[in-house]
């Protein structure tokens, strides 16, 4: 897939009206409705910012939840206008609905320099099914449309790539970090190139294992995936989650490896519970884990090892936490390999999702050289998937 596309800075903006995606599915209180975290709206500032500073008149649109083609006054992106005003520190102005006649009037009056927000595009139920009809009448607004919400280009929605039918597609300055960094770090790594990849289960990574066998030079696996790796190579895991029908499946990978000359590091030691549970009691396991307990978390031998193999890297992409990180006594592993990665001097990239949180929780953010914005559309990349939301911009 070719990552190299054509961004704001290769078009003449001014005077232009720009349909804008961003991502604003943001965090709310669920009996208030305030927003807990701001995080995607800032994130969309420097192109609104751009735009807006370069005569274009913004029609930002989102979607926020997931409303299923019904209108929601809970999941309305009215309170996202009124803070993206406060942080622009000027009027946003709300339309009332997404393509009738409040919206078409508002973007018709609407002047260089002005930014106007739509109501929830999954209001809509050809926005998820990208109907035709739907992506016409949004570009029917605008004469250039610009994608930054990398958090949605995995999808063939009306907004994120049925627009581009209609309209010159550009990528906004969110998603062309996203591209350059994680698309040079698959297609052209600074080496050692190691990638870290954990979380519950083999069947989430089956693809991305695939894909980056052929890229990487060392596979460190962690989180409760692994036991399905350890039990196909003969341990005994106890009550550790098992995905049985993946066995065969982490056979054929290990093997893969060996062949390949990839190193495909798994856990040797662990910590383990009676229970899943926050309050268990944390007890250690060399080798196999005892028939009454479940694995939780990587080892003391484990962290020294995968922090070694972390150290002399020049490109680490880490997706999916090492253990229970959620509670405090197995976020251990999840906390070396954040501080590992931070010290490692390597070009680091961290996929949304857990691990993304992880690394925010652990107050490594700002050591780590990029944390994707998008977790589903991350993966995807990792996969060597085509995302239609990147396809449907134009190529440089």
């Amino acid at each position: 897939m070719n990552y190299n596309k054509k961004t704001i800075y290769d078009v003449d903006v001014k005077g232009k009206k720009v349909l804008l995606r961003c991502d604003f599915n943001v965090p709310q209180n669920k009996e208030t409705g305030e927003i807990t975290s701001d995080k995607r709206i800032v994130a969309a500032l420097p192109t609104i910012k751009y735009l807006l500073d370069n005569g274009a008149a913004v029609i930002a649109c989102s979607h926020l939840g997931k409303p299923k083609g019904e209108w929601k006054t809970k999941l309305t992106l009215a309170p996202v206008a009124k803070h993206l005003s406060e942080l622009l520190g000027q009027e946003v102005i709300f339309a009332k609905d997404i393509i009738g006649e409040d919206a078409q009037a508002k973007a018709a009056a609407l002047q260089g320099g002005q930014i106007m927000l739509l109501e929830n595009l999954r209001f809509d139920i050809r926005e998820e099914k990208n109907g035709a009809d739907f992506a016409k009448a949004l570009a029917d607004m605008a004469e250039i449309f610009v994608s930054d919400a990398f958090g949605t280009v995995h999808r063939a929605h009306a907004s994120t790539a049925g627009v581009a039918a209609y309209l010159p597609a550009y990528s906004g300055l969110l998603v062309n970090k996203e591209l350059s960094i994680m698309g040079k770090a698959l297609d052209d790594p600074k080496r050692p190139f190691v990638a870290v990849l954990g979380g519950a289960k083999v069947s989430d990574k089956i693809n991305v294992i695939n894909n980056l066998l052929e890229k990487a030079d060392t596979i460190i696996i962690g989180g409760g995936m692994s036991y399905t790796f350890l039990k196909a190579q003969g341990h005994e895991i106890g009550k550790s989650l098992l995905e049985a029908d993946r066995l065969d499946y982490a056979s054929e990978m290990i093997e893969k490896a060996k062949a390949k000359g990839v190193k495909f590091l798994l856990p040797v030691d662990h910590l383990c519970a009676a229970e899943f549970s926050a309050e268990a009691e944390a007890v250690a396991a060399e080798g196999d884990i005892p028939a009454d307990m479940m694995g939780m978390d990587i080892g003391p031998k484990t962290i020294e090892a995968y922090s070694a193999a972390v150290k002399g890297a020049g490109t680490i992409v880490w997706n999916g936490p090492m253990g229970v990180f959620e509670f405090d006594k197995f976020a251990v592993g999840t906390k070396a390999m954040a501080k590992a990665l931070a010290e490692s001097g390597a070009v680091t990239i961290v996929g949304g999702g857990d691990s993304a949180a992880a690394v925010e929780k652990l107050g490594f953010a700002d050591k780590i050289t990029h944390i994707s914005t998008g977790g589903g559309a991350s993966l995807e990349f990792l996969e060597g998937k085509e995302l239609p939301g990147v396809a449907c911009l134009l190529d440089k």
